[in-house]
């Protein structure tokens, strides 16, 4: 880290779930891999399962393995996408390619459901007696076990890197999890008291988990395209760092959004206004380190406005009197070391 005058020693680890685009990427790259392989493997044993079957749990199973298929291949593809550096057209990158994929997963997802809803209720309408029972609950099971060591794979990665694409597909898998437990019990109980429609209304069970889970992708990807701010806990630490400095004397106008692995971080500071040109630009780049040691892969601007004599800045985005001190620490927190408040 940039050392500067009566710096504040300030924790100098990564900050939690960022790691630098390159290090992520490799993450993101691999476990994008598995789940296609995973989505290849389970829709085949599944597609002979349920043609010796007929059941309609593992039909509603099927369905979603095979849409899986597309869902992690699009997710296969946006995360290398998302990663290729600015250009021309796409000067703040292309995380957003991220989002995007998990939109589609949760539009396959709802697609999946309804048609799956429609087959259980037909079922339930005129039931049909389950074949092969044996097989189809041993297909089951496999394919539980599979998703859930895919969802293990998938949450240490997104404990180091963040990535709304596989946090989608695992929010897919974790479905998948739920529904395959469901078709296993709606299997065991028709093939034990000899009643297929019990098969059948664990299809409808599987499809209101589908959408459940498809919402909660939905509302990933909506943060991501929407600019949603970090989280309080993010913004305090780009607060902390950056007013470490006694010579930062406030910062206000922080806003923040992340885009497929990066991070986008803009603010005004307060500098002493009798600082030079040269002076102030030291400070901010000092700033700007301490930031980037915390959110490596982080686009960072610094507006530096002369501490109470500074004009208000107009245009969309006009700050006013509380986008000044929003983010500005009590001046005793600054002379104590401690950690500044945000409202």
């Amino acid at each position: 880290m940039t050392t500067s005058p009566n710096h504040t020693s300030i924790h100098s680890g990564a900050h939690a779930g960022v790691l630098p685009v390159e290090q992520a990427a490799g993450l993101t790259r691999n476990v994008t891999r598995l789940s296609l392989a995973v989505a290849l493997a389970l829709t085949a044993v599944k597609a002979a399962a349920w043609l010796a079957s007929g059941s309609i749990a593992l039909l509603a199973s099927l369905a979603d393995s095979s849409l899986d298929i597309i869902a992690s291949g699009a997710t296969f593809l946006a995360v290398r996408y998302a990663i290729a550096p600015p250009d021309r057209e796409h000067r703040f990158g292309h995380g957003k390619a991220e989002a995007f994929a998990s939109l589609l997963q949760a539009g396959l997802v709802f697609a999946s459901a309804a048609l799956v809803g429609e087959e259980a209720v037909r079922h339930l309408i005129s039931p049909k007696p389950i074949q092969a029972e044996g097989w189809a609950l041993g297909v089951m099971i496999v394919s539980t076990l599979l998703s859930i060591g895919l969802v293990r794979v998938q949450a240490r990665v997104l404990a180091r890197a963040q990535s709304v694409a596989v946090a989608g597909d695992r929010a897919h898998y974790l479905a998948d999890v739920g529904s395959n437990l469901v078709a296993i019990v709606g299997i065991a109980l028709a093939a034990w008291l000899g009643s297929p429609r019990i098969d059948a209304a664990a299809g409808l069970v599987v499809t209101g988990w589908l959408v459940w889970g498809a919402i909660g992708v939905y509302r990933q990807s909506a943060d991501q395209l929407m600019d949603h701010e970090l989280p309080d806990a993010d913004r305090a630490e780009i607060v902390a760092r950056m007013t470490s400095d006694p010579r930062v004397r406030g910062v206000h106008q922080l806003r923040t959004r992340s885009s497929g692995p990066y991070v986008h971080i803009q603010m005004h500071a307060d500098l002493d206004p009798e600082l030079s040109l040269e002076q102030a630009h030291e400070v901010v780049v000092d700033a700007e380190n301490r930031v980037l040691e915390a959110f490596p892969a982080a686009d960072i601007i610094i507006h530096p406005d002369p501490e109470d004599r500074a004009e208000t800045h107009g245009g969309a985005f006009a700050e006013n009197d509380h986008h000044r001190h929003a983010e500005a620490p009590p001046t005793h927190q600054l002379s104590a070391g401690g950690p500044p408040s945000i409202a």
